[in-house]
């Protein structure tokens, strides 16, 4: 079925770096650098000592990306097109939101050790960019999706938000990612209202929303049971195309900087899975004071912003492969897959039905033969010495010894109960975008 979509980047409003930090030291590299208070929050100097998300590869589906960004050069792969079939390592005219995501994730400064400039917080990870029409247009991220999961994405970042239906194959798409052990992350959404946007409450995706520099959640970040996790999101210096640097508001930064996190992640603890990476992240997160001991996941907080260097370093349990996600339906459970145990059982029903009839079928045989000699003996004795011993009937009377009772046939093979984790229907239909 056909119908309309609305992806739209959620980065905000892209603001003057000049209204801010002012007109005479915003042109510097340094002051960029300086701009990235993200960076300072976390901790980045001491994260970065741990993990750079070295041996990682974090598919960006969004505007193809600036790989020849000063910042970037290096760290991005061709990766693919859908608006025209090419490569997605050069930017889409003046559109710059992928490059933005991009650069929060695995920027890496330049000049002098790398230290001006846009540096991302897994500086040494990889992009493979995905270019698709954010654009108000039918359009899919079904097939973005597969084809960054079969081109070695360990984590998928998704800032944008969809206000139409899951279809049936966006919903398989995450499905197969999942099932590949490829960790996505998406924006919640820039709309500050508890519709649920998508693909960020599809299940099994981690729905990230936006603080500002005191870990407030931002009164524009969308909202809902599906937020998992919060990171910073107001006020974000990133990387631009048609200016070197642009500084922006919205949920789009807070994904990107929750997927390159989770690099970090993935590149120190290889073993875990994706589930077990989100967990990580879900069990260190940190809250308010105020928001301490109330129940989680908070529709507006999740389970609280990410702390990447906790994360890097508690003691933490790995937990089920699935974390914090529903489990995927098996679709191969015994008590609804293809029958081939219940056939086992009923063939092993049948072996045992054919044993217990050749038993009795022979045990009759040699009862009748016994009668047989009985009768001969008896006879041939009752011609010398009278009627047999025991009444009529013969021996012990009537219907005599050695009657058989088969054993009923094994019922071994029982089927099993059909595996869990269903997932829940797909949210309501959206509303046209704003």
């Amino acid at each position: 079925m056909s119908f309309t979509r609305t992806l739209r980047a959620v980065g905000g409003a892209v603001v003057a770096g000049a209204l801010l930090f002012g007109t005479a030291s915003v042109a510097s590299a340094d002051q960029i650098r300086h701009d990235q208070w993200p960076l300072r929050s976390f901790g980045a100097d001491d994260i970065w000592k741990v993990s750079t998300g070295k041996g990682v590869t974090v598919a960006v589906i969004d505007d193809p990306v600036d790989g020849s960004h000063p910042d970037l050069k290096g760290n991005v792969l061709p990766g693919k097109s859908f608006l025209d079939g090419g490569t997605a390592d050069s930017p889409d005219g003046k559109n710059e939101h992928g490059t933005a995501m991009a650069s929060l994730i695995a920027g890496h400064g330049h000049g002098p050790g790398g230290s001006d400039g846009v540096k991302g917080l897994a500086p040494d990870a990889k992009i493979l960019p995905v270019g698709i029409d954010l654009g108000d247009k039918e359009e899919s991220y079904a097939e973005p999706l597969r084809y960054a999961v079969d081109h070695g994405a360990k984590v998928v970042n998704m800032s944008f938000e969809d206000f139409g239906d899951t279809s049936p194959a966006e919903k398989a798409a995450v499905d197969y990612a999942r099932k590949h052990d490829v960790l996505l992350v998406a924006s919640s959404g820039n709309s500050g209202s508890s519709i649920p946007h998508l693909p960020s409450s599809v299940p099994g995706v981690l729905a990230v929303g936006a603080v500002d520099i005191d870990l407030k959640v931002w009164k524009f970040s969308s909202y809902g049971p599906h937020i998992k996790l919060l990171a910073p999101g107001l006020h974000i210096r990133s990387a631009g195309v048609e200016n070197p640097y642009r500084l922006a508001n919205g949920t789009s930064d807070s994904a990107a900087y929750v997927s390159a996190a989770a690099a970090l992640l993935r590149s120190k603890f290889p073993d875990l899975t994706a589930g077990q990476i989100a967990n990580r992240l879900v069990k260190t997160a940190g809250l308010p004071d105020d928001m301490k001991g109330k129940k989680l996941p908070d529709p507006h907080y999740g389970y609280g912003f990410i702390r990447p260097s906790k994360a890097l370093t508690a003691n933490i349990p790995a937990g089920s492969k699935n974390g914090p996600f529903p489990p995927l339906k098996d679709g191969s459970s015994k008590a609804s897959g293809d029958g081939k145990d219940a056939q086992q059982a009923t063939e092993s029903d049948k072996g045992m039905s054919t044993g217990a009839i050749i038993g009795i079928v022979g045990g009759v045989v040699g009862l009748l033969m016994v009668v047989l000699i009985v009768v001969l003996v008896v006879k041939k004795k009752s011609g010398r010495n009278g009627p047999p011993p025991g009444g009529p009937g013969g021996f012990g009377g009537p219907g005599g010894p050695g009657g058989f009772v088969p054993h009923p046939p094994n019922s071994g093979h029982q089927q099993q109960p059909g595996a869990p984790g269903a997932h829940p229907s797909a949210p309501p239909t959206q509303p046209p975008g704003r």
